[in-house]
């Protein structure tokens, strides 16, 4: 069975194909201008593709595990786009392209909040009236799951132990960025929330605001909703601070050069991200290992040795030389270190493979 791996973004459509023993078929990277030509020609150069599978950000309350696709489903994921406004309607709009361009093709959404659906019910909760909470669902989703469930399971993997017996903190940092703790290969808390602003510090997303702040904004500062949603969505994290650049290393650049902004961002970036990697530890009563994926955190060496110099009482620490090193999926900690540090390449659409044979009845790899 090959399936077809849809991610849509703003920009690009990506587009994977996946074989029964996880290689890639093909790989293509479609512009969001072209997508219509471009992806129809694509089909056209394949055989053999049983199922195209997206990956969906928001499922909001009712989508819980991968599913097939129908209008029903692209309703529900309609009402969940208020949730995440800046994901689901492009993976909505991938849905249709494929319906039009394939419509006899089976096709699944895969979901970044189901890793997260079964949260522990104090670590998804708000405390909140229990009549807003009954009215409109409300709990904390957690985001960014696909990229959570294959870094857990392929750290187990270079740690030669079984998932089920491991504490993990897996920290996906790129533009969007979260932590989540990774008990026995369950999520047991995560720090995005019912949507994916809450957290650490992101590329132009605010992370953790007081909301006494953004009431004030409103009541006193006379902003509209809207006004204070694209700041906190589009103007904020390291571009907000830095008032410059929301890209790391275009931060780093300016860190190295002694720009005082560039400075506090970096600064405030990794103190919220060593202090909520010290909470997910806390969920867990401690932790095994600390792994690193996502764009920054794959390619950031920098970023990965001043993260756990700061988090040494956890027992984490990274051998120079194995940091540095180019290798994608590896182990970064010295032997002797009490916790395991390892780095994992992102592989979203292995996750959403293993997905999809789960709800076609086939064996998971993995």
């Amino acid at each position: 069975m090959q399936i077809l791996v849809v991610n849509a973004g703003s920009s690009s459509l990506k587009l994977r194909v996946v074989a029964d023993d996880d290689s890639l078929v093909a790989t293509h990277d479609v512009l969001a201008a072209e997508a219509e030509t471009a992806a129809g020609a694509f089909l056209d150069e394949q055989s053999g593709i049983d199922v195209a599978a997206h990956r969906v950000v928001h499922g909001g309350p009712d989508l819980i595990d991968a599913v097939d696709i129908d209008e029903v489903v692209i309703r529900r994921l309609e009402a969940a786009s208020s949730l995440a406004p800046l994901h689901n309607p492009l993976a909505i709009a991938g849905i249709r392209l494929f319906q039009r361009l394939r419509p006899e093709l089976r096709q699944v959404a895969c979901f970044d909040t189901t890793f997260h659906a079964r949260l522990p019910p104090e670590a998804a909760a708000y405390a909140l009236p229990t009549d807003w909470v009954e009215r409109w669902r409300i709990r904390r989703y957690g985001f960014q799951g696909l990229s959570h469930a294959w870094a857990a399971r392929r750290t187990a993997a270079l740690l030669g132990r079984p998932l089920g017996e491991l504490r993990l903190v897996v920290a996906h940092l790129g533009a969007g960025a979260s932590l989540a703790a990774v008990d026995g290969g369950r999520s047991v808390d995560t720090t995005m929330g019912m949507t994916p602003l809450e957290g650490l510090v992101m590329a132009t997303r605010s992370g953790n605001v007081d909301p006494g702040l953004l009431l004030w904004l409103q009541t006193q500062g006379g902003l509209s909703a809207a006004e204070v949603d694209d700041g906190l969505q589009n103007r904020s994290g390291l571009l907000g601070l830095s008032g410059q650049s929301g890209d790391l290393r275009e931060v780093l650049a300016r860190v190295d050069a002694g720009d005082p902004p560039a400075r506090l961002a970096y600064a405030t970036y990794l103190h919220r991200l060593r202090s909520l990697i010290g909470a997910m530890a806390a969920a867990m009563d401690g932790l095994d290992a600390l792994v690193f994926t996502g764009g920054a955190g794959e390619n950031s060496s920098r970023l990965r040795s001043d993260t756990c110099g700061g988090l040494s009482f956890l027992g984490l620490s990274v051998d120079p030389a194995a940091n540095e090193a180019p290798a994608d999926d590896r182990v970064i900690s010295p032997p002797s270190s009490p916790a395991a540090v390892a780095v994992v390449a992102a592989r979203e659409e292995l996750e959403i493979a293993r997905q999809v044979r789960l709800l076609l009845g086939g064996a998971p790899r993995g």
